[in-house]
């Protein structure tokens, strides 16, 4: 005797499954799967898709979930391909609108420039849409530069502080210094002496004490 199977049920199109979790009511489950992203997507594309006929809700969902999940894979073919198609209509939007501006030139000015300023806005939005699918296809280097580069102009440089190893070593540098120059075969400047004349010049010689005559006024 073949099995039978039981049939399965089938999907209504406009049916949204909200699953609910432990300790959930079903008024938070139902806030919750509304706000969604690809939920509000999906009630979005069937509102403005009706030119394409009942398009179901549940397929679109499915659809949008697939797209979702390929995006955060890091597999962006089908934003690429997105990005191009919509250049490509705001293209075919630009000089549509152009064309209308050319036909009210001359007769119709205020008419003429309504469709300049939104033939000019779909050429500025098809532009950032090819920059934003460059920006994908090549990204930009992100880089740390250790060393500063000086270049003309004024700039202000800010070095790291030294670290406790070099800091050690400085200070015992300095220290070897100041032994160097305190030190001459164990004798110390004598700063307060009188140097010799210099041989430079012979008519020069150390100046002596002055010896002043007594004020004899008063």
């Amino acid at each position: 005797m073949a099995n039978k199977r039981k049939p399965t049920k089938k999907r209504v199109p406009n049916q949204l499954t909200v699953p609910k979790k432990p300790d959930e009511d079903q008024a938070t489950a139902i806030a919750r799967t509304v706000l969604r992203p690809t939920v509000q997507a999906a009630g979005t594309l069937q509102e403005y898709g009706k030119s394409f006929g009942d398009l179901g809700l549940s397929g679109l969902l499915d659809s949008l979930n697939e797209q979702t999940k390929a995006v955060i894979d890091c597999d962006l073919k089908r934003g690429e391909a997105m990005l191009t198609a919509q250049a490509h209509t705001l293209d075919a939007i630009f000089n549509n609108l152009a064309w209308r501006a050319a036909r009210n030139m001359g007769e119709y000015i205020q008419a003429c420039e309504t469709y300049l300023k939104l033939a000019l806005r779909a050429q500025a939005q098809c532009r950032a849409t090819w920059e934003a699918l460059a920006t994908i296809k090549n990204p930009p280097m992100v880089g740390y530069v250790k060393q500063a580069n000086i270049a003309q102009g004024h700039q202000q440089v800010n070095n790291a502080p030294p670290t406790a190893s070099e800091a050690t070593h400085a200070r015992k540098n300095e220290n070897l210094q100041n032994k160097l120059l305190e030190e001459k075969d164990g004798e110390r400047l004598d700063t307060g002496t009188t140097g010799a004349a210099g041989t430079a010049d012979p008519a020069m010689a150390t100046l002596g004490e002055i010896d002043r005559s007594e004020d004899t006024r008063g």
